[in-house]
């Protein structure tokens, strides 16, 4: 039985590690801070729904869809790492803002959906790491007790993220306008940098196999 517990406590810290939703958690409250308390609380339970699944999706899948379709993990970062980029520069030129400031509520609606996807739910909470620890402990999970283990425990994980975020409404609230304007414009050259990092990491594995191969 203590094999078990083991192997929960070994799934909740890898996941939580990699998921990191206290890293999240600014850049949710950048990205949110014009949209009212419901429409915040809103986009954290979309992102956390769909980051949850998309992990058990590839738990399950995922070896057999990276094989198929001839995807690595480091083909996922670099993309990961562009998609990063260009919503750091968005952030950075205080656009997400004026993408936000709308009348229509099917507007304030999609924009909701559009972030919940990407890139809070991907690849920011489902990141490449994240996809990939859920793939090696699906492998190494023989026994069904322990794939409901892991279940359960990214579960557990998704909603201490959702948590968190929806905590992060109260932080926005206080800091107003202007300070918000401040913290997107820091975030934004910090998921910049995040993006770049992301990247490379995909990029240097490929190139040293290309060249391995000369």
């Amino acid at each position: 039985m203590d094999s078990y517990y083991t192997f929960a406590i070994l799934v909740f810290t890898s996941f939580f590690t990699l998921i990191n939703p206290l890293g999240t958690m600014p850049i949710f409250m950048t990205m949110t801070s014009s949209l009212s308390k419901e429409k915040r609380k809103s986009t954290a339970k979309k992102a956390s729904i769909v980051a949850f699944f998309t992990i058990i999706a590839f738990a399950f899948s995922g070896q057999i869809l990276f094989q198929f379709f001839g995807i690595s993990v480091n083909s996922f970062r670099i993309v990961g790492g562009v998609i990063f980029f260009a919503m750091g520069w968005d952030m950075l030129q205080a656009r997400l803002v004026s993408i936000k400031h709308t009348e229509s509520e099917a507007n304030i609606d999609a924009y909701v959906d559009d972030i919940s996807i990407t890139p809070l739910a991907i690849p920011m909470i489902c990141g490449p790491g994240a996809i990939t620890n859920a793939i090696i402990l699906m492998q190494g999970s023989e026994t069904i007790l322990k794939k409901i283990i892991l279940i359960s425990v990214i579960f557990l994980v998704l909603l201490i993220t959702y948590m968190i975020l929806v905590g992060a409404s109260k932080i926005t609230d206080k800091l107003g306008e202007t300070g918000n304007k401040v913290m997107m414009r820091l975030m934004g050259l910090i998921v910049m940098v995040i993006a770049v990092e992301f990247f490379f990491s995909g990029l240097k594995p490929i190139l040293l196999s290309i060249l391995h191969a000369k």
